[in-house]
């Protein structure tokens, strides 16, 4: 699914739910620019997707037609479809790299994220057996609590004990791995699961190679 259908669907979805919404609403709720918004919602009224009421006082209102909601429902499903191929990549991306993390004989995993990769994340290493002493994240992400797991600062993370942290994030990793480094984080201690699958750190470990280059996986950002 590209950025221009996710973002329908989510004004769709939005318009969908009956209430009285606004572009500003909107564009905040889903973080894009007022005009962005304007231009997104005059397309969808051009494409017949969407119908604009006049109510007193100026007041807007938008409503849904006919064919408005087949295209929802044809987006939904296509999304439903992106999501369920992009949490099969990722299971299998994050199933080599914690295979690979069990090979190297250092276990203790100190997680980064608290979102969907995390999640992914964590449930497989609770199969294969790895401990996740602690889960760190940045601050303005706004989780408290992750899994039942107090999410701690990255300010934590000097104080404490583990063989590895594992980035489990949709977010930019080289800047995740420079945050860690001025932390005082040595670099080969810091596993990615990019979309290259490139881990030096896991490709090098006790002198061997573990890790195995895994298929590309594509991701679109949204």
């Amino acid at each position: 699914m590209n950025t221009d259908a996710y973002r329908d669907l989510q004004l769709l979805t939005e318009i969908a739910t009956g209430d009285s919404v606004t572009q500003r609403r909107l564009a905040q709720k889903h973080g894009l620019a007022l005009g962005l918004t304007n231009f997104l919602i005059r397309r969808l009224v051009k494409k017949g997707y969407v119908k604009i009421i006049n109510l007193e006082r100026k007041r807007l209102r938008y409503l849904l037609t006919p064919n408005g909601i087949a295209e929802k429902a044809r987006l939904t499903y296509e999304f439903l479809e992106y999501s369920l191929h992009l949490y099969r990549n990722i299971r299998t991306l994050v199933t080599r790299t914690l295979s690979a993390l069990s090979a190297s004989g250092r276990k203790d995993i100190l997680l980064y994220g608290t979102g969907e990769m995390a999640e992914i994340a964590f449930g497989l290493m609770q199969q294969h057996g790895l401990p996740v002493v602690a889960v760190v994240d940045e601050p303005l992400n706004g989780a408290m609590t992750f899994m039942n797991r107090p999410v701690r600062p990255l300010s934590d993370v000097a104080s404490i004990p583990f063989d590895w942290i594992l980035i489990a994030s949709f977010k930019d990793n080289r800047k995740i791995i420079q945050q860690l480094s001025q932390c005082g984080v040595p670099e080969e201690q810091i596993i990615t699961i990019s979309e290259e699958g490139h881990t030096p750190a896991l490709r090098h470990a006790r002198g061997r190679a573990i890790l195995e280059t895994p298929d590309t996986l594509v991701m679109e950002a949204r």
